[in-house]
């Protein structure tokens, strides 16, 4: 799967990325705006979003994301349940916070049943 993880801490990024996204190709970049850079270049099958970036806050992240891409699957990964709230009414798909990373593998999968399930 190809990932995109909107993150500004490099070694929690790295951290993550090793221990729970190694079976992914994951582009991690720190700001709203290499992000939704990177969008607009090239096709990702899920995006993370933290929601306090280098350049602005992750639900504006959500919300350009939408709009190139209005059945991208998104998680909010936030350190802070207003961040992933925000992110959620932004249009986020799910939510897995920072202390409960250990299970991403669990919302990605669920994520992914609801595109093989959807008609």
């Amino acid at each position: 799967m190809r990932i995109l993880y909107a993150e500004n801490h490099a070694i929690f990024a790295e951290q993550v990325c090793g221990r729970f996204l190694s079976d992914h190709s994951v582009t991690v970049l720190a700001s709203v705006a290499a992000a939704t850079q990177a969008l607009s270049v090239q096709p990702f099958d899920l995006l993370i979003v933290d929601y306090d970036l280098d350049d602005g806050k992750g639900d504006a992240l959500v919300r350009a994301a939408r709009v190139m891409y209005p059945g991208l699957k998104i998680i909010a990964a936030s350190s802070h349940d207003p961040g992933n709230a925000a992110a959620l009414q932004a249009g986020a798909s799910a939510t897995c916070g920072k202390m409960e990373f250990d299970r991403i593998q669990t919302v990605i999968a669920r994520l992914a049943s609801k595109v093989a399930h959807d008609p």
